[in-house]
């Protein structure tokens, strides 16, 4: 892993300022990825506060040690997933929580490397795997599933409109020899566009290569089971942030959110997204997408 690379975080001030963050509390960042939110809520909470920080990646996880070792304040890193939050909060003695943050999807870190299977631009095994432990691969997906099973998963996971003739190629593709790297995946799918499509700003297997990480990492799926183990430990006033970065995801943010406060669990407080401002965005041009929902325990 490049860790000379400059991460940023995404919208970090805008974040910090939602979580209300004072000293003393116990914060919990459920993505902590290279720590880029994390350092600044264990500036913010100061020697008294704590941090729990957990991660699906361990390679991203190993550098928010060695990052975040540098940082005033008490913290405590776990290498797990959304869904096993509660275990996770026990295991770090946690009773109650005063915030706590996800920042969804992919990071720049994961794109970068090509052995992980991210990234269009790379070419590496078709793998895309967030936790290393996991069995199943995008390899897997592409090279067994139906017919039918990849077009249902193109469009709910990538609202993929040539879906169909994107998985036609495939099936023809496949027929001949395994689909094992992300570089014959997305030439596959650029060959199954409409010719005045292929040449756009943003690659034409952008589409297929989210909605497979997603599958692959049931992260939509890992994000309500969490959400839901975490809501008994929020603390009353408890904010709760949510950083997306395209439409499913935060049509799930967004939808879940409005759910919890029909039960009067939580208070939406942001009623349209935060996005970033366009200073961010040239600074960041990988904030271009993101969008930040925030929500309070009531």
């Amino acid at each position: 892993m490049n860790t000379k690379m400059t991460h940023i975080p995404v919208l970090l001030e805008e974040t910090i300022g939602y979580l209300n963050l004072k000293k003393g509390m116990v914060i919990l960042d459920c993505t902590v990825g290279m720590g880029g939110h994390a350092k600044e809520v264990l500036e913010k909470i100061g020697d008294t506060g704590h941090l729990i920080g957990i991660d699906r990646d361990e390679d991203v996880l190993n550098e928010a040690k060695e990052i975040l070792g540098k940082t005033a304040g008490g913290f405590k890193l776990f290498h797990s997933n959304y869904k096993d939050l509660d275990f996770v909060l026990r295991a770090a003695g946690v009773e109650e929580l005063d915030g706590a943050l996800f920042d969804l999807g992919v990071s720049s870190f994961q794109l970068i490397s090509a052995e992980r299977g991210f990234s269009i631009k790379s070419d590496g095994p078709l793998d895309m795997r967030m936790d290393k432990r996991e069995p199943l691969k995008a390899s897997d997906i592409i090279n067994r599933y139906s017919k039918y099973e990849l077009i249902d998963l193109f469009k709910k996971y990538g609202d993929e409109y040539f879906a169909g003739r994107i998985v036609e190629r495939i099936i023809r593709a496949r027929e001949r020899e395994k689909i094992a790297t992300t570089g014959q995946l997305a030439e596959i799918v650029e060959k199954a566009f409409p010719y005045k499509y292929r040449f756009r700003r943003i690659h034409p297997a952008t589409k297929v290569f989210m909605a497979l990480r997603i599958a692959v990492n049931d992260e939509l799926q890992n994000f309500e089971t969490g959400l839901s183990k975490i809501i008994p430990f929020l603390k009353k006033k408890a904010r709760l942030c949510v950083i997306s970065f395209h439409s499913i995801e935060d049509r799930t943010v967004k939808n879940a959110f409005k759910e919890l406060e029909k039960l009067e669990i939580f208070k939406i407080i942001t009623k349209k997204p935060v996005q970033p401002s366009e200073e961010e965005i040239i600074n960041n041009p990988r904030a271009r997408s993101a969008k930040l929902r925030v929500a309070e325990r009531t």
